[in-house]
């Protein structure tokens, strides 16, 4: 038996690390894959005045801060059961889909990206947004980082701050935009509009042109047959704001659709010893450990599973995108049919990506957004609240519980890298058995091939882990300083 370890896994939020396990005919035997840090929000949240948490929870991860702010505002709102202003709930949501835009470039030209663009067996130190650069143009290179510098103005001029969000609070917003803020931020739409265009032609030039790449993303190392998760509106199209989570199952039948104050009735989470990560499963479905079909309960919350649940997309170039996505990768147009190759969550981001972009343009012009109407304080307490958001990464909920002074007792945290965790670590052990067989040289780029199977998911460990099982395992290695080798090892385990 011979044993690889791919660590640190690389071109994600966090830390992570796949043990493989080959056996002496040279298949894979097993794999493991692991999440060695720890972030454990929930339990310091407690004993904080729920006011605070929008702006405390936000620093779990630089990446998607937004995502966090959203949901906590949201459960807070809740919490004292105050319904926000028109203009507020507007604003909340702009902001959202400018943050949307920004994140996704990031997941696809940054860290996705490079598989495609450089090559999946290209060196690894090409793979990354340098090569990608290299390969497309400095141009293009000049193209990303102006779309994510439109999406961190947004975020600037709603928000307070560009990375981490302060002014959505109980009751709505604690500043309004004036007219001329509302202007920037529609000439910004209508540039990130043709940042989306750009990035489809992109997609079709690079990946879908590419007939080895469309093979590698419909062959069964990277398929999966699970329930699939996301919020949608009332005519059942992707939102990331606001609505009703709606789950599907592996045949597209719905499963379940319910208001995100009922999430406990659908969703229980799970330990392993070996993880800070939880493993989320369908409740009424039950775990019946890592294996797909209609009787597990493993879903999946990620672009790709917000597109099978939905049944289209509220703006127009989004939804032709949509219906192009599901005509090329299943021969129906319409959606009824679920996509189930995990390595097409890429195109899912790139028509998410289109519906953000077309979403700021669009609400940026509603004058409601400048009304000075944008806060209702809370007068009462109900002591209990939940809130629900798409963050880019799958459906993220804020659960909080308080005492009458409005201080946190208890804080539950679905953070939607946490939804995802059982679907990776099937996709990675998937992906490894069909590449790793008897005869099989197993090089960098077999081991990159490995990667793309989570790097889909473009997971974020660092909002993810809140499992607190005890005293703190611990791992010591010691390299020696001049060759690297490792000389000691020492473990606590808890």
């Amino acid at each position: 038996m011979k044993s690889i370890v791919i660590d640190p896994i690389t071109r994600l939020e966090g830390h992570g690390k796949i043990h493989l396990f080959v056996n002496d005919d040279g298949e894979l035997a097993n794999c493991y894959f692991q999440v060695p840090e720890l972030r454990g929000f929930e339990k310091f949240c407690q004993g904080r005045p729920v006011e605070e948490l929008a702006r405390i929870t936000t620093r779990i991860c630089g990446v998607c801060p937004d995502a966090h702010h959203m949901a906590s505002a949201k459960a807070a709102d809740a919490v004292y059961g105050v319904t926000i202003p028109s203009a507020a709930r507007k604003l909340r949501e702009l902001v959202y889909n400018a943050f949307y835009a920004g994140d996704h470039t990031t997941h696809f030209y940054a860290l996705g990206g490079p598989d495609f663009v450089c090559g999946p067996d290209a060196p690894k130190a090409e793979r990354n947004i340098l090569g990608v650069i290299a390969k497309v143009g400095l141009d293009a290179g000049k193209k990303v980082i102006a779309q994510r510098a439109r999406g961190q103005r947004v975020i600037e001029i709603i928000g307070g701050k560009k990375v981490h969000p302060v002014t959505a609070i109980p009751g709505g917003m604690s500043k309004r935009i004036s007219k001329e803020e509302q202007q920037e931020i529609i000439k910004i739409g209508e540039e990130m509009v043709e940042f989306a265009k750009f990035t489809i032609q992109v997609l079709n030039d690079v990946v879908l042109a590419n007939k080895a790449y469309l093979e590698m993303i419909l062959s069964d190392s990277y398929a999966h047959q699970t329930y699939n998760m996301g919020l949608v509106d009332a005519n059942n199209h992707v939102t990331f704001y606001d609505g009703k989570v709606r789950v599907t199952a592996p045949d597209g039948t719905e499963h379940a659709k319910y208001e995100p104050k009922d999430y406990l009735q659908y969703v229980e989470e799970r330990v392993e010893p070996y993880s800070y990560l939880k493993y989320p499963y369908l409740k009424k479905i039950g775990w019946k450990g890592f294996v797909d079909g209609m009787d597990s309960g493993v879903y999946k919350a990620t672009p790709l599973a917000r597109l099978n649940v939905a049944e289209g997309m509220a703006t127009p170039l989004a939804h032709a995108e949509y219906e192009r996505y599901f005509e090329t990768l299943t021969g129906d147009r319409t959606g009824k049919t679920p996509v189930n190759s995990t390595l097409a969550t890429h195109w899912a981001r790139v028509v998410e990506l289109m519906f953000a972009c077309e979403a700021t343009l669009e609400q940026a012009k509603d004058e409601e957004i400048t009304s000075d109407h944008v806060l209702d304080p809370p007068t009462s307490i109900v002591g209990e609240g939940v809130g629900i958001v798409e963050a880019p990464r799958g459906t993220l909920t804020h659960h909080y519980k308080t005492d009458q002074n409005g201080i946190v007792t208890e804080a539950n945290l679905i953070v939607g890298t946490t939804n995802n965790n059982a679907p990776i670590t099937m996709s990675i052990k998937r992906a490894a058995e069909g590449l790793i067989k008897k005869g099989t040289t197993i090089t960098d780029g077999v081991l990159n091939r490995i990667e793309m199977a989570f790097r889909a998911y473009d997971p974020c460990f660092g909002c993810a882990t809140h499992s607190l099982p005890g005293e703190m395992p611990l791992e010591v290695v010691v390299h020696s300083a001049e060759s690297g080798e490792i000389i000691n090892v020492v473990r606590r385990q808890c």
